[in-house]
C-alpha cells in the first residue's frame, strides 16, 4: 500500500475527526480509509487511534507519529512545489476562505478573471465571517478585514477599507440628522459585532481631532449585509465599508452623514500559513489580488 498516501489519510482523519469525513475529502470509501490506518498500524506495530462508535482519539504513539507525518507531508509538498516552480505555471486547487459580504459583492469577478487567466487552476471558496484556523481546517489562504490576531500567519496588505456613516431618508425625516459624533448617543445605531471594540465608533475631524463615541441600538449583527438591509428599512444608522452601501447611496436608499468627519476603516489582507516556501498557486493569486483589488476600490471610492 502507498505509505505516503496512508500518512495523508491518517493526517486527514485526525483533522476531520472521522473516517467518513476523511474519505469524503480524499474521495475514498470509509473502508479504504480504515485499510490505510490499519496498514500504518501494522507497519509501525502500534495502535494510532482509539476508536469507538461515538468518538475517536489519538493514542500516545499516534500523537508522536502525527507530528512526524505532518512534517513529512509538508516537506513532500514543498519538494513537489519546487519542481512545479520550474515550469512556472500555477496549477492545482486553491482553498480560500473570505468574509461573506465582501466575497459575495467583490470577489466573484476577480476570481473569474483569475481562472480565465490561469486555466490550470481551480478555486474552492468558502465564505464565512468567523476566523478560520487555516492549518487545522486545511485552507491555503484567507482574505480578512480588520485586526489580525494570529501572529503565525504571513499577511499582505491589499487595500484600506474606508467606512461611511449613513441612514435612510425615512430615518432622517423621523429623527433628524446628526451634526457631530456626540449626537450619535441620541440615535439608533446598528452595531457590527465583529469590529472591535464593539459599539465604539471613532471619527476624525478635518483638523485631525479624534472623537470616539459609544453607540447602541435595537439591532446588532456579525454580518454587514444584514445591517445594510436594516438601515435601508429605516431602523438606524450604519457605519459600513463603502462597498457594502455604495449601491444604496447611488440609488438614494441611504444618505451619507457626518461628511465633515472621516473614519479610519479596517484594512483588507491576504493571509496564509507561515511556511518556508509559499506555493506558486498561493503567490500568484495574492499577486493578482494585490494588482486588481486596489484599482477596483479606488475606482468605486472616487464615484462615491
Amino acid at each position: 500500500m502507498d505509505r505516503l498516501l496512508s500518512m495523508e489519510v491518517f493526517a486527514r482523519v485526525v483533522e476531520s475527526g472521522s473516517l467518513s469525513a476523511a474519505g469524503r475529502d480524499l474521495t475514498l470509501s470509509p473502508a479504504a480509509v480504515g485499510n490505510h490506518i490499519r496498514s500504518l498500524e501494522g507497519w509501525l506495530g502500534a495502535r494510532l487511534l482509539h476508536r469507538t462508535t461515538r468518538r475517536m482519539a489519538l493514542t500516545e504513539a499516534g500523537e508522536i507519529f502525527l507530528q512526524r507525518v505532518r512534517r513529512i507531508l509538508d516537506e513532500t509538498e514543498e519538494a513537489k512545489l519546487a519542481a512545479m516552480e520550474l515550469q512556472g505555471t500555477p496549477r492545482g486547487i486553491l482553498r480560500i476562505t473570505a468574509p461573506i459580504t465582501f466575497g459575495m459583492q467583490k470577489l466573484g469577478p476577480v476570481i473569474a478573471d483569475y481562472l480565465v487567466a490561469n486555466p490550470q487552476m481551480q478555486i474552492d471558496l468558502t465564505l464565512s465571517d468567523r476566523t478560520v484556523d487555516l492549518l487545522q481546517e486545511g485552507y491555503d489562504m484567507a482574505i480578512r478585514i480588520g485586526n489580525l490576531v494570529d501572529s503565525t500567519l504571513i499577511a499582505r496588505r491589499l487595500a484600506d477599507m474606508p467606512l461611511i456613516l449613513c441612514a435612510s431618508p425615512a430615518y432622517i425625516a423621523r429623527h433628524g440628522e446628526p451634526k457631530t459624533p456626540e449626537d450619535l448617543a441620541h440615535h439608533q445605531c446598528l452595531v457590527y459585532t465583529l469590529r472591535l471594540p464593539i459599539g465604539r465608533w471613532t471619527f476624525v475631524s478635518q483638523s485631525g481631532e479624534r472623537k470616539a463615541v459609544d453607540v447602541a441600538g435595537r439591532m446588532r449583527a456579525s454580518n454587514g449585509e444584514l445591517l445594510r438591509v436594516a438601515a435601508t428599512k429605516g431602523l438606524g444608522l450604519t457605519l459600513a465599508p463603502w462597498y457594502v452601501v455604495d449601491d444604496d447611496i447611488r440609488a438614494d436608499r441611504l444618505v451619507p452623514l457626518l461628511k465633515d468627519y472621516h473614519t479610519e476603516g479596517p484594512a483588507l489582507f491576504a493571509v496564509h500559513p507561515s511556511r518556508r516556501q509559499v506555493s506558486l498557486k498561493v503567490r500568484s493569486f495574492i499577486d493578482y489580488l494585490a494588482l486588481h483589488i486596489p484599482l477596483l476600490l479606488q475606482k468605486k471610492a472616487q464615484v462615491s
